[in-house]
C-alpha cells in the first residue's frame, strides 16, 4: 500500500487516490547534439562494467554497475540507424535492455540476445524510427547478483525540433545504502538500509537557467522498483509526451508528475521566476517528500522580455490515431502468474502468452492479484490505456503501467512489427523479482 504521510502531504500536496491515479497513468499528472549517418548504421560501443558513486557526500563512493557509453546520454536523430557493440567487463552474464525501442527483435533480451558471458561482446542492428525518451539498463541478469546498475538514457531527437531554450535528461535512481556504505541490490532485503535518490548520478544537482526560458525537462524514473512523483515548486508543467510517445499537451494536475519505474515523461517548463531565485524540485516516494534538485535562476537579465508563446503538439511518430476494438483479437493476462518466470530461468523455448497476425489490433486484460501494486512493461510496441468500460482510451501511449492490487487494467495496441518481444512484471518490492513471459507476433 502506498501511503502518504501528513507531514509529506503539506510539503507536497498529493494524496493517495492521486498517487495511484497517477500509477495508473503512468504520468498523469541551445542546440541539439546529434548524429546520424547516411552511409550505414553508426557504431555505438557499450559496456557493462564495475564502478563507483559518490552517494555520501565527503565519503567513499559507492561500489554500482552500470551500462556506459562514451557520451552519456546517448543522443541521435530520429531515423538513424545503430549498431550497438556491447562489451561485457562484469563477471556475470549479461543482456541489455531498452525500454522504448519498438519493432526491434534483434534487440530483445533472451530472444533476440542472448547472454553474454564475461569478456565476451555481441552485437545488434536497429533503426531509430521514433523519436522520444528511451533508455537501456542491464537488470535483467543483473538484479540480485551485485550491486544495483545505473540506466542510460537515449535520446531520439525530432527532426524539427520543437522551439526550448534548453533540452534536459532528469534520470532520477534510487540505491538503498548501508552503514558502511555498500549499497543493497535488488532481490535481497533492503532492511537496515537508508533510500538515497539521484538525478543524472548526483545528490542534489542544481539546474541553472534563466528567467523565461523554456526548458524541456526529460523525467526518467530508473528507481529499481518504486513509483515516483516529482513537483517543481511555483511552476506550472505541461506534459509534452509519455514513454517517448507525443501526447496532447496538458497541464500536470498540481504540478505532480507520478511515473512507475520505466516510465519516462517529456514536460516542456517556462521559468517565470525573478533573477536569482531558486525553485526546489520534490520527490515524494509514496512515504515522504523530499528535495533531490533546484532550479537556479540566474542573476542575468531574462532571456527575452516575455514567455513564449503555449507550445505546439510535438510531431508524431506515426502511430495510429485510432484503433479499431471491434474484433480485436482479446487475452486475458494475470501478472506474478505461475506462467511468469525470472529471468535465469526464462526459456525462449517456452510457450508464448500469445500469438497474433501482424497488423491486428489486441486488447490485452492485466489482472494484478499481488497485494502490492505491480509494474507491467511491453516491449516491442506501444499502447493505449482503455477506459473502464472499453469504450475509449486514454489520449496518449505507453510502454509501461503501474497496476494497484486487485485491479484490472485493459490496453490496446496496434502489433505491426513481426518478431518475438518480452513482457515484464515487477512487483513494487525491493525484494522481488522481475518476472518474464513473451508474445509473438507472426
Amino acid at each position: 500500500m502506498v501511503r502518504i504521510g501528513p507531514m509529506a502531504s503539506r510539503i507536497f500536496p498529493i494524496d493517495r487516490r492521486e498517487f495511484l491515479a497517477g500509477l495508473g497513468a503512468a504520468a498523469l499528472v541551445a542546440g541539439f547534439p546529434w548524429s546520424a549517418s547516411t552511409a550505414g548504421p553508426v557504431s555505438v560501443p557499450l559496456r557493462a562494467k564495475a564502478g563507483f558513486l559518490p552517494l555520501r557526500p565527503a565519503q567513499s563512493e559507492t561500489p554500482i554497475w552500470s551500462l556506459e557509453a562514451s557520451e552519456r546520454p546517448l543522443r541521435f536523430r530520429q531515423g538513424t540507424s545503430l549498431e550497438i557493440a556491447l562489451q561485457n567487463d562484469l563477471e556475470r552474464p549479461v543482456v541489455s535492455n531498452w525500454h522504448g525501442l519498438d519493432g526491434i527483435p534483434s534487440a530483445e533480451p533472451l530472444l533476440g540476445q542472448t547472454p553474454l558471458a564475461p569478456g565476451a561482446k555481441a552485437r545488434f542492428t536497429g533503426s531509430l524510427r521514433h523519436a522520444g525518451t528511451l533508455f537501456g539498463d542491464l537488470r535483467l541478469l543483473t538484479d540480485g547478483q551485485g550491486p544495483p546498475s545505473r540506466a542510460l538514457p537515449l535520446i531520439v531527437d525530432e527532426g524539427q525540433p520543437p522551439t526550448v531554450d534548453r533540452d534536459e535528461v532528469f534520470l532520477i535512481e534510487d540505491f538503498r545504502l548501508r552503514g558502511d556504505g555498500t549499497a543493497v541490490g535488488p532481490v535481497s532485503d533492503p532492511r537496515d538500509a537508508a533510500p538515497v535518490y539521484t538525478v543524472n548520478g548526483t545528490i542534489s544537482p542544481d539546474i541553472a537557467v534563466h528567467s523565461n526560458q523554456r526548458l524541456r525537462l526529460r523525467l526518467i524514473n530508473g528507481c529499481q522498483r518504486h513509483a515516483v512523483a516529482t513537483r517543481i515548486e511555483g511552476i506550472d508543467v505541461r506534459v509534452m509526451a509519455m514513454d517517448g510517445q507525443p501526447a496532447e499537451p496538458f497541464f500536470a494536475r498540481n504540478g505532480a508528475i507520478v511515473l512507475a519505474p520505466g516510465n519516462r515523461t517529456d514536460v516542456f517548463i517556462d521559468v517565470t521566476a525573478q533573477p536569482g531565485t531558486t525553485s526546489a524540485i520534490l520527490l515524494h516516494d509514496g512515504k515522504e517528500a523530499r528535495p533531490i534538485a533546484r532550479l537556479v535562476t540566474s542573476q542575468e537579465p531574462p532571456a527575452r522580455p516575455t514567455p513564449l508563446p503555449p507550445a505546439s503538439p510535438l510531431p508524431s511518430n506515426g502511430l495510429p490515431e485510432r484503433l479499431e476494438l471491434k474484433g480485436a483479437q482479446r487475452f486475458d493476462l494475470v501478472l506474478n502468474g505461475a506462467e511468469w518466470v525470472a529471468p535465469a530461468g526464462f526459456s525462449a523455448t517456452a510457450a508464448p502468452a500469445f500469438r497474433v497476425r501482424a497488423n491486428r489490433v489486441v486488447v490485452l486484460a492485466l489482472t494484478n492479484r499481488a497485494p502490492i501494486a505491480t509494474t507491467f512493461h511491453l516491449h516491442g510496441h506501444h499502447f493505449r490505456l482503455l477506459d473502464r468500460l472499453d469504450d475509449g482510451w486514454k489520449p496518449y501511449w505507453l510502454d509501461t503501467l503501474a497496476i494497484e492490487p486487485g485491479q484490472t487494467q485493459r490496453i490496446a495496441l496496434l502489433a505491426e512489427y513481426a518478431g518475438r518481444y518480452l513482457l515484464e512484471s515487477t512487483a513494487s518490492d525491493w525484494a522481488a523479482p522481475k518476472l518474464l513471459r513473451w508474445y509473438s507476433v507472426e
